[in-house]
């Protein structure tokens, strides 16, 4: 455990996000520390938000090649366009079809990655937060569940070559309608992502590609639109005049995390440019069990894209 159990738990408190909300912020990347010429990225869900801001600041590091990846595509044409008015910006600009909702447009869009002769940084940005319970209508899993943690895990596992167990089910516990709140299931989700992450960088070594998880912190964005309102979401409007970052503010978190980290930061979380404990349940005896009956899980869902034959290979 790379951190003391007294830090991991004084960084989850709600002290401690304060703090760093009022008084901390990302790194700012500049084109003297890293320099993205003839480099291609990925950011997905980029048409907007922390997103869009992240390609901007993508190309202003001289990234060559950016692939904007959305549900959307007359939105990311949109995204482009606005991206190409600076006329310093030189690089091509694509709009791909990514619905995280649909496991067969996620095959689809790693099929059509292999057109490209390199892939050098992919930016899992999209997510979403559920107000009412819904079923992904193509998978059976609660919608928030699906897109922040199965898909984004089908996504990240398939895109990684391009560079017997007793448990009690977890991942259809969320399946069920009763044990739906939505002010919960999407910091859920995200922990989930964690939980992941940390058995996903025991199975990939960072020679072949660096993988963490950057905390943009609170934004402005539309991620709670659905909330828009009702009584969370005027609460909420309240915590994001007071503390929200400005988007450009917190993708500096995501553009640093990508470009500026390395093996040392393989399967670490990453706050205001270093790296930060994840949620102290993560650490736990518990914690640890949970994410392997996770991973088990997980992997069983994702089967369908032999996504364990893909990790053996990598091991090798």
């Amino acid at each position: 455990m790379p951190f003391d159990s007294a830090t991991i738990k004084s960084r989850a408190t709600q002290g401690a996000f304060f703090k760093r909300q009022l008084f901390g912020e990302p790194p700012i990347v500049s084109r003297t520390d890293v320099d993205l010429s003839g480099k291609t990225a990925i950011v997905t869900g980029s048409n907007t938000g922390l997103g869009f801001e992240c390609n901007k600041q993508l190309l202003d590091l001289g990234l060559s090649r950016l692939i904007i990846a959305v549900r959307s595509e007359a939105k990311g044409e949109e995204a482009k366009k606005e991206l190409l008015v600076e006329s310093s910006r030189t690089a091509i600009i694509e709009v791909w079809k990514l619905d995280l909702s649909r496991y067969d447009s996620i095959v689809a869009f790693v099929e059509r990655t292999r057109s490209l002769d390199r892939l050098d940084i992919v930016i899992n940005n999209a997510g979403v937060s559920k107000r009412i319970f819904k079923l992904n209508k193509s998978t059976g899993h609660e919608e928030t569940v699906q897109v922040n943690h199965l898909s984004n895990a089908l996504l990240t596992i398939l895109l990684i070559p391009f560079k017997e167990q007793n448990f009690t089910p977890l991942l259809s516990a969320f399946d069920k309608r009763e044990n739906f709140d939505d002010q919960d299931r999407y910091p859920t989700s995200k922990l989930l992502g964690q939980l992941f992450l940390s058995e996903l960088a025991k199975r990939v070594p960072p020679s072949g590609v660096v993988i963490n998880a950057p905390n943009p912190g609170l934004c402005k964005s539309g991620l709670v639109r659905e909330f828009r309102g009702t009584l969370v979401g005027y609460i909420f409007s309240i915590m994001e005049f007071i503390l929200a970052r400005k988007p450009a503010v917190g993708a500096r978190a995501l553009t640093d995390a990508a470009v500026k980290h390395g093996a040392e930061a393989h399967g670490q979380y990453i706050e205001d440019g270093k790296l930060a404990p994840m949620a102290p349940f993560v650490y736990t005896p518990q914690g640890e069990k949970i994410a392997q009956t996770l991973w088990q899980e997980t992997m069983n869902e994702l089967a369908f894209a032999r996504v364990a034959d893909i990790l053996q290979e990598l091991s090798r």
